[in-house]
């Protein structure tokens, strides 16, 4: 059984900034976020706002 995941995200995790490529039926779309606090929130709240319901972590 093949499971295709519709909305999803990688992250590329480096000591300063957080790439995020959040991947859709409409596209893909690529964000870069700092590591401070309230940057991640917004990245997280833009994952929210995408549909992501799975992602992939690299550092």
């Amino acid at each position: 059984m093949e499971v295709v995941y519709t909305h999803c995200c990688g992250l590329d995790v480096h000591k300063k900034n957080v790439v995020a490529c959040v991947i859709t039926p409409e596209g893909k779309e690529i964000r870069t976020f700092s590591t401070m606090t309230d940057d991640l929130i917004s990245m997280v709240d833009w994952l929210k706002t995408k549909g992501c319901t799975h992602v992939a972590m690299e550092s």
